[in-house]
């Protein structure tokens, strides 16, 4: 049975800054460098058999410090695991958002959570087919994470989605199945990372109230 461990890159000062960054290219910041290197350290107490990415700089950085760390190549990137594209709303803060877009207001070129999960899902599905019985880690983005679980595991509230956190599903009969939201690889896990999405990204916190 092949296992797909989703990890969310480290952190970026638009991050720290709560600038919502979706397609915008933002790299790591030392913070993020250094949590990468956690997750990395956590993530060498088990066997793998491929480093895959994202291909924004985040997500790159990220699982190539992860490979570094396992002694594996360079990650491959996979175009359809990038960040949710955020429209219009993209390089703002949480003022600005709310000045710019208040409440229920339309955000041009924003893509829904369904249509991420519907990019991704299959990406993944089609990576875990091709790679029957091993074990992968996947660095993506929390907006694509999030999206994952909001279909794979509907009826359950899922907390902080925090920089460097790793979330594990396994392929059963064709389909994603959690096994683990911020999986304890051991007690460490949860110390990985800083802020959660929702607390950094304001259309994030804004779909979460809505639900």
């Amino acid at each position: 049975m092949t296992s797909l461990y989703l990890v969310r890159h480290g952190e970026t000062d638009w991050n720290a800054q709560r600038r919502i960054q979706g397609n915008t290219d933002v790299p790591l910041n030392d913070t993020g460098r250094q949590q990468a290197n956690t997750t990395a350290r956590l993530l060498a107490r088990r066997e793998w058999d491929g480093v895959f990415s994202s291909p924004l700089s985040r997500a790159f950085e990220t699982a190539s410090i992860i490979s570094r760390e396992l002694g594996m190549p360079l990650p491959q990137a996979i175009p359809a695991v990038v960040e949710r594209n955020y429209g219009e709303a993209e390089g703002l803060n949480w003022d600005e958002i709310e000045a710019q877009f208040p409440g229920d207001t339309f955000v041009p070129g924003r893509e829904s959570r369904d249509e991420v999960a519907r990019r991704v899902i299959p990406a993944l599905v089609e990576l875990a087919q091709q790679h029957p019985g091993e074990a992968l880690i996947v660095v993506s983005h929390g907006g694509v994470i999030r999206s994952v679980l909001n279909v794979v595991d509907p009826d359950t509230p899922h907390g902080s989605i925090t920089n460097g956190s790793i979330h594990s599903f396994e392929l059963v009969e064709g389909s994603l199945e959690l096994i683990a939201f911020d999986d304890p690889i051991d007690e460490l896990s949860l110390e990985c990372g800083t802020e959660d999405l929702d607390e950094q990204n304001a259309v994030e916190s804004r779909d979460s109230v809505r639900g």
